[in-house]
């Protein structure tokens, strides 16, 4: 990891939201650096979660508030118009047709949680009571908890079956 996490994040938030639809090839490359990127900003989420209640830094808030809901809407967008495309043309049947809904509604379901935590990042940012920090830490567990799940199963199915075929 970089020594500073934030200067990768930002990067990575505007590089990203520039990438292109679907063009008949497909980086595998890009798509490990969309997951590896996903599992950072769990990371720092983690560390927050951590934090909770007496040792929280509210500049760290204040910047991973800043870039995420960026982070997953475009994250989410570059899987939604290049990578699962990429999938299903190269899968034999539609037996994963039903595993691809079930990413496109954890893709919806991250983003409502995203400005969510933002908002409450926010918060926490400008020096607001955190009142329940339990409640934070556990909203925020529940969050990157879900990521890390999404990000495993691409990284075990859909990533595997991506390589074999543009090889």
């Amino acid at each position: 990891m970089p020594s500073n996490p934030f200067s990768s994040i930002f990067e990575y938030a505007a590089v990203v939201g520039a990438l292109t639809p679907h063009t008949g090839y497909v980086s595998t490359a890009a798509m490990e650096r969309v997951l590896e990127e996903k599992i950072r900003l769990c990371d720092m989420l983690e560390e927050i979660a951590d934090s909770l209640p007496d040792n929280i830094d509210k500049a760290r808030c204040l910047q991973i508030s800043s870039v995420l809901v960026p982070v997953v809407r475009s994250t989410h967008r570059y899987e939604e118009d290049v990578i699962f495309p990429a999938y299903t043309s190269v899968l034999a049947d539609d037996a994963m047709q039903s595993p691809l809904q079930r990413l496109r509604s954890e893709h919806f379901e991250d983003e409502c949680y995203a400005d969510e935590l933002t908002e409450a990042l926010l918060a926490v940012a400008r020096g607001q009571d955190i009142g329940n920090a339990e409640a934070l830490g556990y909203m925020l567990r529940a969050f990157f908890e879900s990521v890390r799940r999404h990000v495993a199963f691409e990284r075990e199915h859909v990533l595997p079956t991506i390589k074999a075929a543009y090889r």
